[in-house]
């Protein structure tokens, strides 16, 4: 097991125990996932967004039961936060991950954040039973599963599902598990948020570049998955889903942050100095000052990448 591991895995949630930011608390990582809601929901590819939307449209307009959503690495339900509230139907989403108190912690959010409950039943804390609540006077239905998906990605892309979302979660697996997930997939996808490895921080450092150089180093460890794709995730879905003959649309979804995002510069800066020092690339002294300016840093952008593929049956 980990002890750390650097900001941008949050997505996969702890798969296989894999905590976040200098802590095995999962209480630490909700918080860091509150943290870095805000800076996530809005830095969607508008785009990519607007032609999810019109694809779900289409596919409620054309049955009577609700549409079916499932989000890999759910976390605290976030992705369905950023999502559910655009789509103008009945929903059912499904919140797959492997920590089971992320499960139940995103079950208290999903609770709070909706308009009301239909049906909440909550016995001894169980995140496994589903809810039923009411957002913009749409009903969802929310199904939580606990799986670890480095064991199965096949799990849960079957045709009977319309839509499968993911946050920041491809750039944490290995190449092998994305070729079997690419190759087993039948149902249209979207994934927002993969790491491409493109940073900005201002004022620039000379240290920069050697940072960014060992980051990308710790980005390839495994993360539960094998050796993980890290910045060539995005890069590598879309080449393998093309193999398998879908047409995929992808665009750009930085973080784009300034003196607003303070708190989260200064968590993912401190992380940062942490990953690299782990990897004895760049000494403990270079890496621990960098992080401590970094944490003053009033502008950084921190690239990533969405991908939408709509499933074609034969």
């Amino acid at each position: 097991m980990k002890w750390s591991i650097s900001n941008w895995d949050y997505s996969v949630h702890n798969q296989r125990c894999i905590y976040l930011l200098f802590t095995l608390m999962t209480s630490f990582s909700t918080d860091w996932l509150s943290l870095r809601e805000d800076a996530d929901h809005r830095s969607r590819n508008s785009f990519l967004q607007e032609q999810v939307l019109k694809y779900l449209e289409k596919i409620g307009s054309l049955k009577n039961s609700p549409l079916h959503i499932v989000d890999l690495g759910s976390g605290t339900g976030s992705n369905l936060r950023a999502l559910a509230p655009l789509i103008h139907h009945h929903q059912k989403w499904t919140l797959i991950d492997y920590d089971p108190l992320l499960l139940n912690a995103a079950r208290d959010k999903i609770c709070a954040w909706a308009d009301s409950i239909t049906d909440n039943e909550h016995h001894n804390d169980d995140f496994t039973r589903p809810i039923t609540l009411v957002k913009n006077n749409y009903e969802i239905s929310v199904q939580f599963l606990q799986k670890d998906l480095a064991s199965d990605p096949q799990f849960g892309i079957s045709e009977s599902v319309d839509l499968i979302t993911a946050a920041a979660f491809f750039d944490l697996v290995a190449l092998d598990w994305l070729e079997r997930f690419c190759k087993a997939l039948k149902s249209s996808l979207y994934t927002v948020l993969t790491y491409n490895g493109k940073e900005t921080w201002l004022p620039s450092d000379p240290r920069d570049t050697e940072i960014l150089e060992a980051f990308h180093h710790h980005q390839g460890s495994d993360k539960g998955f094998g050796n993980a794709l890290g910045p060539l995730a995005l890069k590598t879905l879309e080449q393998l889903l093309k193999k398998e003959g879908f047409q995929v649309e992808t665009g750009s979804s930085p973080w784009v942050l300034n003196p607003n995002d303070s708190l989260l510069i200064q968590e993912l800066a401190a992380g940062t100095a942490k990953a690299v020092a782990e990897t004895n690339l760049v000494s403990y002294e270079i890496a621990k000052q960098w992080g401590e300016q970094r944490a003053r840093s009033q502008q950084c952008e921190i690239g990533h990448d969405d991908l939408f593929t709509i499933y074609k049956k034969n």
